[in-house]
């Protein structure tokens, strides 16, 4: 079981649901009569939408980050940064480039077909459903369900009951900005995702785990629905002795603890050349003193785990023991009543301890000592690929051999997590940590049909690819193909 498997079977994972509006399949009904009707094809629809959802995360920051603060003990200003503004400036990149999104783009016709003209153009699917995570509430449910909108979706984003209050808040808002004919969304638990899925969708963009995911895509396969399954993994860092330490414990601190650890793409374990194993845990100790003082549990910027369930599945991780040092942080700082557990940095990890063999997902971050970047580079090939992979090292040369030697979602070459900001950089799995991908141009193909369309006049009308093969025409048509 993964950090995210057990959601469904507690409470729910958010794998479904129902509002006051109605339940399922009358929600997804609405939606496709809305989709059907032309509503959501026009450009001028979706730019309002995209519009709408900006000023709804600008006139509401207060009561979104209130409410994220509620379920994560997320700092407002973590939560504007990683998920209002992130989200707002994604959709200010479509909204820029959107019109060239949508134009068609015109194809080579060979001789031997002309007179016509080719081109490929980009055709809403239809009916989208998005179902989102609790760890980033906003950014997880929203970001999708903008590219779906630019592509002439309607959607219906299901937003994760783990994180109540932004799931209310978010229910509450988005059919007073986004056009509710089209765009719904909701909430509940394990009996209406199962009602959910049961629907019939035109695509799925599921972002949890991986065994959650296979029961995603049996129901997907039902109607032959296309997924998008945004997974996860133990994403490795790996450090090489030449780095620049400093700069890679801050970097390496941030992406780890940011959110309490509870991030898809934070660095799960660190792999280090045992040259530097030392000196990078001191400085990774120094860094969490520095971001959140000598006490993390009265700081106003580190957050909480977000249930009890996830809180005593890290202990038990921590009491499973297989390590040599607790550098910082530890089991004995953390207080059950908060679901508070420090940023704790490992050393000396087993590579069969109890934090190694699952997604930690949580702000524990084990350290490894290597004796050259090939070990590393084995050891993370030995296990499934990764959603994402970070190399820190001083020389170009050594980072790009080791991205050479791997497979991973993405890779971050002297920094972590950032990846994600960057909205022409598609973020997306591969084998165990997902398929698909979006972010930009990716998440509007990701809900698009690409129809490729040939047009000829009717005239002229040369005959040598019509029967009958006389000898002639076979040789007239060998000369021309």
């Amino acid at each position: 079981m993964t950090a995210r498997d057990s959601d469904v079977e507690v409470v729910g994972n958010g794998l479904g649901g129902s509002t006051a509006a109605g339940a399922p399949a009358g929600i997804v009904g609405a939606l496709r009569r809305a989709f059907d009707s032309g509503r959501t094809r026009p450009a001028a629809w979706r730019k309002e939408q995209l519009r709408r959802m900006q000023a709804m995360l600008t006139e509401h920051e207060d009561e979104l980050t209130a409410a994220m603060r509620s379920d994560l003990g997320k700092a407002p200003a973590e939560a504007w940064a990683t998920e209002l503004r992130l989200v707002w400036r994604e959709i200010g990149h479509t909204l820029r480039h959107l019109d060239r999104w949508m134009r068609p783009e015109h194809v080579h016709v060979p001789a031997v077909l002309q007179p016509a003209r080719a081109k490929v153009v980009c055709e809403p699917l239809g009916v989208a459903l998005v179902v989102s995570p609790w760890n980033y509430p906003v950014q997880l449910l929203l970001l999708p369900m903008a590219a779906a909108i630019a592509a002439g979706n309607a959607v219906v984003g299901k937003p994760s009951e783990l994180a109540p209050a932004t799931s209310a808040a978010v229910a509450r808002l988005v059919p007073t900005y986004l056009d509710p004919e089209a765009v719904a969304i909701l909430e509940g638990g394990p009996a209406e995702a199962r009602a959910l899925l049961a629907e019939r969708f035109d695509h799925i963009f599921y972002t949890g785990s991986t065994r959650i995911a296979r029961s995603v895509m049996e129901a997907a396969a039902k109607h032959l629905t296309p997924v998008t399954l945004e997974l996860g993994g133990k994403c490795p860092a790996i450090v090489d002795r030449d780095a620049n330490l400093d700069v890679t414990a801050r970097r390496l601190a941030y992406g780890k603890f940011v959110n309490a650890g509870q991030t898809c793409v934070a660095p799960d374990y660190v792999l280090v050349h045992r040259d530097v194993e030392r000196p990078l845990l001191d400085r990774l100790a120094s860094m969490v003193r520095e971001f959140y003082g000598d006490d993390p549990k009265v700081s106003p910027d580190y957050g909480r785990i977000v249930t009890d369930h996830h809180f005593q599945r890290l202990m038990g991780l921590l009491e499973g023991g297989s390590f040599a040092e607790t550098v910082a942080g530890g089991a004995a700082w953390a207080d059950p009543a908060s679901r508070y557990l420090p940023p704790t940095i490992l050393r000396g990890v087993a590579p069969d301890a109890p934090v190694m063999g699952e997604e930690i997902f949580g702000p524990i971050l084990p350290v490894l000592a290597v004796p050259d970047m090939a070990a590393a580079v084995a050891f993370v090939n030995d296990r499934p690929k990764p959603l994402s992979l970070y190399v820190f090292a001083r020389h170009d040369a050594g980072a790009r051999g080791i991205l050479a030697a791997t497979s991973s979602g993405s890779a971050c070459v002297n920094t972590c997590i950032v990846q994600l900001a960057v909205p022409d950089l598609p973020f997306g799995g591969v084998g165990d940590s997902g398929m698909g991908a979006y972010h930009g141009r990716r998440g509007f193909d990701t809900f698009s049909h690409r129809k490729s369309v040939m047009t000829k006049p009717a005239l002229p009308e040369p005959p040598l690819q019509y029967p009958p093969y006389t000898k002639l025409r076979q040789r007239l048509l060998r000369g021309i193909y």
